[in-house]
């Protein structure tokens, strides 16, 4: 019985292929026949597979009764989950071929029966891991035996090469003898283990394509690796690459991205890296700082390096003695708030926060004072959900660097995920990561209360914030970004005092700064037309949705109009005692700001992203330009606005990335509004 999450193998629009199941009840057998296009109902039914609901919760093709998390995670801790060939998907001239099923393809896959497989074992509570619930308990366990005979296959075959590739220096004038590569040396020896490792790194990245937590992604039509996050989740479909197709997740292809990343690596001298503890470690005189530093429990980095790291110890354990002297990577010392090896959430915070104080401490000590010390955060929009912005591994980061002595000047996002990324994954994927600008606290910084610490988080940051929205900080950046000049005034005082004395914690401190920020977002709607200030209030109680005709009388009353103005300024619809804001793909398509006689920011705004998703940034930069100066800023602050409602209060992931998009293409749009229509013309035949 298929536990698959989805039988859908492609998802682009007009070329839907799907996969359904024949089922034979006399035989107990089902098989899978390719279907192309079909309706909306029955690509939304494959795209469900057998799934119903969250987790391991799905329902029998044969008899439709349910099937449990209990008995799922009972056989397969049974050993009784198999797995079954579905499709086959091959390289057409244009596009992919998708092909069922046979028993030729099936026994292919079956025959095969790896000679090793690691033995190395995980720990079922390690961040991230999901797979141990259900019977996998080694990182062998994660690959089929055909997977494990192709990484034996080409490991085999790189240890082969070694010698070969110390004769090929030699003939090519390398000298014989030396050191070796981890001591230095430049001579055969060397080369040939530099060559070796760089085929090592190529190994480890197709085990990253070639294992059974590597799904299919129906939207591109290509294999994801295992870690599209840095996780173990369980998946209940799984995609096989070839490892000799030439495409995604084949050893060429894998090689092409090594060969890339050795081809961009251009020092102007010579470049050692030293691995040394954070907390310890002798920083030399006019040592300038940029670290990445472990974020709280997001990751555990140290149990998923094991994943590679029995792969590359067998072909790298004599070429690079010190990394890969033990069986598996070292674990106890990792600053990672890891609750199993630290006796549960309140030892693992106690360790994060100690560790990284002494680590930041360390640097405040010894680092040169010229130039400020950057330090990345990559800080997660759930981490915001939770409490405003003062989530336990946010506010733990940000004590153990003040406490270590800095003042934190500024924290800007620097953008560092790739797009596809962010889309897969738009509940939890970071957009970015927020870079921490910190300076040593003058010795003589003193004290201040609680409520000069408010008068100057009121003074300080409704300017700072505005800078920020004019450079063209996203909205989904800013509550990030503003946390910069509230945390300076925080960090620049040795403490700060609440009415008690005691000194005030982070937490409290960036709960604060993210009430200024909604002041301040609330403080910039007030300014709007009556118009715009009702459709922020309904969009706020009720989205796009319907609500009584009193409840918005009452609203329109408070702002000196009417419901039927609202609705003649083409805002909203009113109809039989119901009222609903207009959705975008209602609103006018001929709508003219020049002719609208009662012209609001809430219309320029939704027509703007409409323009801008339908036909792009050259036309919502045409149409800005016929806005009015005055309102092309408010339609700017408008869509801040709406992004914060959409973000904290309404929970609207997908009308929140409207108004995100939008921002992130304003400097194109605004550019190409103030320029003159023919040349404006002339630039985009240009581009085509």
């Amino acid at each position: 019985m298929p536990i698959a999450s989805s039988f859908l193998l492609c998802s682009k629009l007009g070329r839907e292929v799907w996969l359904e199941p024949v089922v034979d009840i006399s035989a107990k057998e089902i098989r899978y026949r390719v279907r192309k296009g079909g309706t909306r109902e029955e690509v939304a039914t494959a795209r469900r597979g057998a799934k119903v609901g969250r987790g391991a919760n799905f329902r029998c093709l044969l008899s439709g009764a349910a099937i449990t998390p209990d008995h799922v995670k009972m056989a397969g801790r049974a050993r009784e989950l198999g797995q079954q060939l579905l499709a086959v998907v091959a390289s057409g001239p244009k596009r992919k071929i998708y092909l069922p099923s046979d028993r030729l393809h099936e026994e292919a896959a079956a025959d095969a029966c790896a000679e090793w497989r690691p033995d190395l074992r995980f720990n079922n509570d390690a961040l991230g891991f999901r797979v141990g619930a259900y019977g996998f308990k080694s990182w062998g366990d994660l690959f089929t035996e055909r997977q494990l005979t192709a990484l034996n296959a080409f490991s085999q075959a790189i240890a082969e090469l070694k010698e070969e590739i110390k004769r090929d220096a030699l003939a090519a004038g390398f000298p014989a003898g030396g050191e070796s590569l981890s001591n230095g040396g430049t001579g055969a020896e060397a080369y040939s283990e530099a060559v070796v490792t760089y085929l090592a790194l190529v190994l480890s990245k197709c085990a990253g394509y070639w294992s059974s937590i590597c799904s299919w992604d129906a939207s591109l039509e290509k294999i994801r690796q295992t870690f599209a996050r840095q996780a173990i989740p369980m998946f209940w479909d799984f995609a096989e690459a070839d490892p000799f197709s030439g495409s995604t997740g084949s050893w060429r292809a894998m090689l092409e991205w090594v060969q890339k990343a050795i081809s961009r690596l251009s020092p102007a001298g010579d470049v050692f890296v030293i691995q040394r503890d954070a907390r310890t470690v002798k920083y030399e005189q006019g040592t300038v700082v940029c670290t990445d530093p472990p974020y709280y429990d997001n990751i555990g980095y140290a149990d998923l390096s094991d994943f590679f790291h029995c792969w590359l110890r067998p072909l790298l354990k004599d070429v690079h003695p010190e990394l890969f002297r033990s069986l598996a990577a070292p674990k106890s010392d990792e600053l990672v708030a890891t609750p199993f090896r630290h006796g549960g959430k309140e030892g693992a915070e106690k360790f994060f926060l100690a560790g990284m104080s002494d680590s930041i401490a360390n640097m405040a000590r010894s680092v040169d004072e010229t130039f400020p010390v950057a330090i990345f955060y990559a800080f997660k929009q759930k981490e915001i959900e939770k409490d405003g912005t003062s989530s336990t591994g946010w506010a733990t980061f940000l004590e153990a660097v003040i406490k270590s002595g800095y003042s934190i000047v500024g924290t800007w996002p620097v953008r560092t995920e790739m797009g596809q990324r962010i889309r897969a994954h738009k509940s939890s994927a970071l957009a970015s990561s927020v870079v921490l600008v910190c300076r040593k606290r003058s010795e003589n910084a003193g004290s201040i209360g609680r409520a000069e610490f408010a008068v100057a988080l009121k003074r300080e940051m409704p300017l700072a914030i505005a800078e920020m929205t004019k450079a063209g900080i996203t909205p989904a950046d800013l509550p990030q970004s503003a946390i910069g000049p509230g945390i300076g005034a925080f960090s620049r005082y040795n403490s700060v005092l609440e009415s008690d004395d005691s000194p005030m914690p982070v937490k409290a401190a960036l709960q604060l700064i993210n009430r200024e920020l909604d002041e301040y977002l609330s403080g910039v709607a007030g300014q709007f037309d009556g118009d715009t200030r009702f459709a922020i209030t309904w969009f706020e109680q009720h989205g796009f949705g319907e609500g009584e005709y009193g409840a918005a009388e009452s609203i329109a009353k408070a702002r000196n109009i009417s419901v039927k103005g609202v609705a003649a300024a083409g805002v909203i619809q009113e109809k039989a005692g119901k009222v609903r804001l207009l959705r975008r793909d209602e609103l006018d398509a001929d709508w003219d700001p020049k002719t609208d006689q009662r012209l609001t920011v809430w219309e320029c705004l939704q027509h703007l992203i409409c323009v801008f998703e339908d036909r792009g940034e050259t036309a919502a930069g045409e149409l800005l330009g016929r806005i009015d100066g005055t309102k092309q800023q408010d339609a700017k602050d408008l869509a801040y606005c709406l992004y914060d409602v959409c973000s904290t209060k309404r929970r609207d992931a997908v009308e929140a990335l409207a108004y995100n998009s939008l921002l992130s293409a304003w400097p194109t749009i605004s550019a190409v509004s103030a320029t003159p229509k023919s040349e404006a013309v002339v630039q985009m035949e240009m581009k085509v």
